[in-house]
């Protein structure tokens, strides 16, 4: 391992941009962020990458690269991202290509997928370095995926694996926007955990839920459940088991076909922690064959959204280092 090396890591949202400066030995050290402003077009949204950009690159020394991960599909070249959902107005948008003629540095520019991303930090900087092989859940707006194998982005074929939230747990179950019924993301991705909640609390007169969310218990968010269950809730604390036991189905499914059998979780809904965990832990076990069994792990990452940052910082650093060119 020579010289230390620098790249921008950025974790593309649909309300926030963040962007991290990596240092490959030491991780994050720097970040800044901006309100993504998506609804006024990809023009508006790239110019403030480039601003972060600038505002990051290190006066001496040199930039390796940037790293972006976005959501929506990246082209195998990994060079494009298609119909990013929460960014209006993207069709086909090749990201590297914008940003050089917005930047005099023109610096080399990598794309992937958000949750990817957030796996591969988590397996660089996170609480997956101790794990060689392990799927990557993130539990946000959506549900997103990674396959992290032998500690690198499993891609499939095109380069779309890991997309969990599309896996079904009942065929006749409810539609996400996938289009998939029964989708995981269809009980979990935070509109539809919020609009089960409010179903579910509407009878519970008693529980504390009426007086943090308005009357008609509109605008639960998952802070609010995991804040209610800490104050003993049973009607939160109930909620947030029927989620895990959700998670802890289409889980099992992924251990059967991967024998993959670590999880680590992300994304704003995994800071309710063992209220959904523990619930995933004890239903894996009714939906891995028996063989597989062995060594099953379920847990949270500890760094929070610091790891999307790192792993778009180090997509950087592996790319480089893969295709053997200099990093400068």
């Amino acid at each position: 391992m020579g010289m230390d090396r620098l790249a921008v890591g950025i974790d593309l949202g649909g309300t926030a941009i963040k962007a991290g400066l990596i240092s490959e030995v030491n991780g994050l050290q720097a970040e800044t962020s901006l309100a993504t402003d998506a609804h006024e077009g990809p023009e508006r949204v790239l110019d403030r990458i480039a601003m972060l950009i600038q505002k990051l690159t290190p006066s001496t020394g040199t930039l390796a690269g940037v790293g972006i991960g976005t959501p929506g599909a990246i082209n195998w070249e990994r060079t494009t991202v298609s119909h990013p959902p929460n960014l209006p107005g993207w069709d086909v948008i090749n990201v590297g290509e914008a940003l050089r003629k917005r930047l005099p540095s023109a610096p080399f520019t990598i794309l992937e997928n958000d949750a990817n991303v957030a796996g591969l930090g988590s397996a660089h900087y996170g609480i997956g370095k101790s794990f060689n092989s392990f799927i990557m859940i993130t539990l946000g707006t959506g549900v997103g995926g990674a396959i992290i194998y032998q500690n690198k982005i499993f891609r499939g074929a095109t380069g779309a694996a890991g997309e969990i939230g599309h896996m079904s747990i009942d065929y006749n179950g409810p539609f996400a926007r996938s289009g998939v019924a029964g989708a995981i993301e269809a009980y979990l991705g935070q509109h539809f955990l919020s609009r089960h909640a409010r179903y579910s609390l509407m009878n519970k007169r008693d529980s504390i839920m009426h007086n943090m969310a308005d009357d008609d218990l509109h605008g639960i968010t998952p802070k609010m459940l995991y804040d209610a269950a800490e104050k003993g809730d049973e009607g939160a604390i109930e909620v947030l088991a029927w989620a895990g036991h959700k998670l802890g189905c289409v889980l099992g499914s992924a251990v059967n076909l991967l024998d993959i059998r670590k999880f680590v979780i992300g994304g704003g809904l995994s800071a309710a922690g063992d209220y959904i965990l523990s619930s995933a832990r004890s239903t894996i076990r009714q939906y891995v064959t028996p063989a597989l069994q062995d060594g099953l792990q379920i847990v949270q990452e500890t760094r929070g959204n610091e790891v999307g940052m790192l792993g778009a910082g180090h997509l950087v650093f592996q790319y480089l280092d893969e295709n053997d060119l200099p990093s400068d």
